[in-house]
């Protein structure tokens, strides 16, 4: 304070003079963590590629980060700050059908936009990428098959709507119907817009196929599923840690506290699907990946595509 009044009356000459950096920054196409340096990761949430982004996207998430990873270059900390599109998923499927392209033209065509527009409001990404790349695949079918071999999975079988026109199990956005709880006719199947509620497809009344308007039936299906349950002692454990030593946020310990006491459940981890990272394993091959299990891992992906060595910014707390 003694500094800045004198200099906010005198101009920048009054200013002391910057410290002289320790050691000069890593170049921003090879940057690494640095011995001797804070090292920080700067990521955003990954912008969903089938829209153009408004201002309320990049305010919501992109321009706090943006601000930060600023901060953090003016501190001469070692600064990595790294985004990218989240490309798999029903919503991908359901936007390929509306503009009559193939989902992959569909994220070609939304990452480019993206780009476009972050670059024209200087969002200092050093890099931003997508997650429909050989890498996702690589880091997210390994670590599903650690999982596997450490007995973290269940196998379990749900019922579904399929549509024997199209040959095939329908994601909740390609079944519409009238909701069971205020009438609506016009109802996703996971949720209806008019009451709000969260709705199970199979529980829609007289629904219809989005894609031919045929009637779906109920059918069983298998699926994957994370054993939560299995990892809850381990995972409390660890949370009474982070929260005593780390900076969250009252507003989420509480939310992850309310998880806890409810108890955790067995999450379903694959879906019927094209479009999306595949299942490798035997009985689920023609199934991919549910899109919260995989859309994490783009922040790994997203970092490898970057560096070869993107372990060292993920896999090493020492910096």
């Amino acid at each position: 304070l003694g500094a800045a009044v004198p200099g906010w009356h005198g101009g920048g000459a009054k200013l002391p003079p910057l410290p002289c950096p320790p050691s000069p920054l890593p170049c921003a196409r090879c940057r690494l963590p640095v011995e001797g340096m804070r090292n920080v990761l700067v990521t955003s949430a990954l912008p969903y590629v089938n829209n153009v982004p408004h201002l309320g996207n990049i305010i919501g998430c992109v321009l706090s980060a943006d601000t930060f990873a600023r901060y953090c270059r003016l501190r001469n900390w070692n600064t990595l700050f790294v985004c990218g599109t989240d490309e798999y998923g029903t919503a991908t499927e359901t936007k390929a059908v509306e503009e009559g392209l193939s989902p992959q033209q569909i994220c070609d065509k939304y990452h480019r936009l993206h780009a476009h527009i972050y670059r024209w409001f200087a969002i200092s990404f050093d890099y931003f990428g997508r997650t429909t790349t050989p890498q996702q695949t690589l880091i997210a079918q390994d670590i599903f098959q650690r999982l596997l071999a450490r007995g973290f999975l269940l196998e379990d079988t749900v019922e579904q709507l399929r549509c024997e026109g199209c040959q095939q199990f329908l994601a909740d956005r390609f079944v519409e119907g009238t909701c069971p709880f205020c009438g609506y006719q016009e109802a996703r199947g996971d949720q209806c817009d008019k009451c709000g509620k969260l709705i199970n497809a199979v529980e829609l009344k007289n629904p219809q196929c989005k894609l031919c308007r045929g009637t779906p039936m109920v059918r069983p299906t298998q699926h994957l599923f994370l054993d939560l349950p299995k990892l809850e002692g381990r995972l409390e454990a660890w949370l009474e840690k982070s929260w005593s030593t780390g900076t969250w946020t009252a507003n989420a310990q509480h939310i992850t506290r309310s998880w806890l006491r409810d108890g955790l459940r067995p999450r379903c981890i694959t879906r019927d699907l094209k479009w999306g990272t595949p299942v490798p394993l035997d009985g689920f091959r023609d199934k991919v990946f549910y899109v919260w299990f995989d859309a994490p891992i783009g922040y790994l992906s997203i970092t490898a595509n970057y560096t070869e060595q993107w372990e060292r910014w993920w896999k090493n707390p020492q910096q």
